[in-house]
């Protein structure tokens, strides 16, 4: 079963509890975007900027029951659908709530939390640009050259 499976948080209630949450942590910026297929959210944080794409399930994947008995009713299938998409926006709600008091606590850096959600000044995220690299370090057992560059040497 996974987080907030069975919430009755609306998915608007947990997008302003998102904005309040980033407002109070320092955010000046914050959109989010949303269709069928899934939502951006981005914000402005430590003159960073941030974006975490979630990926919706589509409405057909609730046609049939957890235990693969089909749902006759349209109905059926939009609440089954619904409680899918409550449950991905309090997870989202919980990891940024999350990572900001590990941040405020001192526990860990704005930069290590965000890293990979960080919007470069191409439009990539960091996750876009080192995701293949860190797939090709690991399948030849070589450091791809940018990355080499960027770390520093050992002693």
């Amino acid at each position: 079963m996974s987080y907030a499976s069975q919430t009755s948080v609306s998915v608007a209630r947990s997008k302003a509890e998102l904005e309040r949450l980033l407002t109070r942590y320092g955010a000046d910026q914050f959109a989010y975007l949303t269709d069928t297929t899934g939502a951006m959210v981005a914000f402005r944080m430590k003159k960073r900027h941030v974006r975490f794409l979630m990926p919706m399930p589509p409405r057909d994947d609730f046609v049939l029951t957890p235990g693969g008995r089909a749902r006759k009713w349209a109905e059926d299938i939009d609440k089954a659908w619904e409680q899918a998409q409550r449950s991905r926006w309090r997870g989202l709600v919980l990891i940024v709530k999350a990572k900001l008091e590990a941040v405020e606590t001192g526990i860990s850096s704005f930069e290590r939390e965000f890293l990979s959600d960080i919007v470069l000044p191409d439009g990539r995220t960091v996750h876009d640009l080192l995701a293949p690299q860190l797939e090709d370090a690991y399948s030849s057992a070589e450091m791809p050259a940018g990355i080499r560059l960027a770390l520093p040497e050992r002693t």
